[in-house]
């Protein structure tokens, strides 16, 4: 074996071959790569080269209007937030879908329940919150049998498109979307996409009737209507997809039916993928099999990316009932924890630093897991400024930021890196070296954890170079090389936060 431009020294030990790598060259191309490519390092790496560029529909989020927005739904936004961000960055075309809870038997309720006890101020100005109030005053309500009556005339009507009853459906849905644009922009999330139940009544019909001409639909002594999914045909196997009296199933599968083939002729999609809790598998499950005995063959396209559940998440007023109590509490915790630590600078406005701290911690602990895994939400754990947290994420932006805001901040290009032989400083550029393993990995299996434990690692290693490799009083070249290799381990940090969903700060 000969040593190379590469390869400075080839020795064998016993049983093995020992190579080292030319430091120099290691340096300099890591370096000029990471600030050459800047926001993009890591996506232009040859693994991505025989890697298709796809059209991809994303749906995710999906909260019922009216009803709670469990945690469930926050762990369902920020997953499909990170795919979508993912599949960008790889430079995949994306359809960010919102698919919402609009329709079906609570909207007769809700509709009574407006019109017993609703207030048309409070509907303006926190809908969310006075639509829920009003669903849970009215539900005590419906024990009795002339409500559970007009609820049912309300949603007759809705089905009939009875221009009162709809304008008044409609306005429930249209200020609840404004409320919700309004919150997920806190989060950092937009939809190219709200769609819901209610946009596929007439075509779940049109379903129905398909599945009827290919004879798939059964229908049972009771008069629901299934689809037989069982391999010998013994019924051992199957999907409920209409009730007895006809109308559309809640979580209708044929509502779902209808959206997945709509879809497929608007976006001519070549990838869609549901975000939604693993208790929902066996739905998206009957759903594929269906598509696929409907002749779809795109249905082995489809994918659900399931999740576990997240245990003990409650703010200080109790249960969590909205998203923005969430995103509150997690901003009030923050900001208490920044006025007490001595480090803390003056910062120019600390609400908005708190909120993305906030943010950060609590998509971290979500997701140095397998997305699969149940786990136990702490607020202080979370929200820890040591340890592997969202929090210590943000910290090391904000002192690699300052570093070079104080050493000015120039694009540094003729750097001398024969500084840069450190064991620490050779540490992180190994680890810089590897960034697009990492991406290739998510890319493959979706899962955020990969990214979240090698920005962690870089988070630790950087630390221990800031304190080992001085840039202040160090002889000018010297500075400049390790301000050099800070600027790169602060892009990259940057870069992978930036897809996890996590605006970066400057100051904390």
């Amino acid at each position: 074996l000969k040593c190379d431009a590469v390869v400075s020294e080839i020795s064998a030990g016993p049983g093995t071959v020992n190579f080292t790598i030319n430091r120099e060259l290691l340096a300099k191309t890591v370096l000029q790569q990471v600030l050459k490519d800047g926001s993009e390092y890591g996506v232009k790496s040859e693994l991505f080269s025989t890697v298709p560029r796809q059209k991809a529909v994303i749906e995710f989020s999906s909260p019922n209007i009216a009803k709670k927005f469990h945690i469930g739904h926050l762990r369902s936004t920020i997953v499909g937030n990170f795919i979508a961000n993912l599949k960008v960055a790889l430079g995949h075309e994306v359809t960010r879908i919102n698919y919402l809870g609009d329709w079906g038997m609570q909207f007769g309720l809700l509709g009574v329940g407006f019109q017993r006890f609703g207030n048309k101020e409070k509907l303006k100005s926190s809908p969310l919150q006075h639509l829920f109030e009003v669903y849970v005053q009215i539900n005590k309500a419906a024990e009795d049998e002339n409500t559970k009556e007009l609820a049912k005339d309300f949603f007759r009507k809705l089905e009939e498109h009875d221009e009162q009853t709809l304008s008044l459906w409609k306005q429930f849905r249209d200020l609840s979307i404004k409320e919700y644009i309004r919150i997920y922009k806190r989060l950092g999330v937009h939809f190219d996409e709200y769609s819901g139940e209610s946009f596929y009544q007439e075509k779940s019909q049109e379903v129905l009737k398909m599945l009827e001409d290919k004879g798939l639909l059964q229908k049972t002594t009771k008069g629901t209507g299934i689809v037989d999914l069982s391999e010998k045909k013994d019924l051992s196997s199957f999907s409920t997809v209409m009730r007895s009296d006809g109308t559309s199933l809640y979580i209708t599968r044929q509502v779902n039916l209808a959206a997945a083939i709509d879809r497929m002729n608007k976006h001519s999609w070549d990838t869609m993928i549901y975000v939604t809790d693993k208790s929902q598998s066996n739905h998206f499950q009957h759903l594929f099999q269906i598509l696929k005995l409907m002749g779809y063959d795109w249905a082995e396209r489809c994918q659900h990316v399931s999740f576990g559940l997240v245990q003990g998440m409650k703010t200080r007023r109790g249960e969590v009932i909205f998203l923005e109590d969430v995103l509150n509490e997690v901003r009030s915790r923050m900001l208490q924890n920044m006025a007490s630590a001595k480090t803390t600078k003056e910062i120019e406005d600390p609400m908005e630093t708190a909120e993305k701290v906030g943010l950060a911690a609590l998509i971290i602990q979500d997701f140095r897991g397998l997305l699969s895994s149940d786990y136990q939400f702490s607020w202080d754990r979370a929200l820890q400024s040591r340890g592997d947290t969202g929090v210590f994420l943000q910290y090391t932006h904000a002192r690699l930021h300052s570093l070079e805001q104080m050493h000015g901040n120039k694009q540094l290009t003729d750097v001398n890196v024969a500084c840069l032989q450190e064991p620490d400083a050779i540490s992180v550029l190994q680890h810089l070296l590897r960034y697009d393993e990492v991406l290739y990995r998510s890319s493959q299996d979706l899962q955020p954890k990969h990214i979240v434990s090698y920005l962690l690692t870089l988070s630790h290693l950087a630390a221990v170079a800031h304190k080992t490799l001085p840039v202040k009083g160090s002889a000018p070249e010297v500075a400049q090389a390790r301000l050099c290799l800070f600027q790169a381990a602060r892009s990259v940090l940057a870069n992978g936060m930036k897809l996890l969903g996590i605006t970066p700060v400057t100051q904390m």
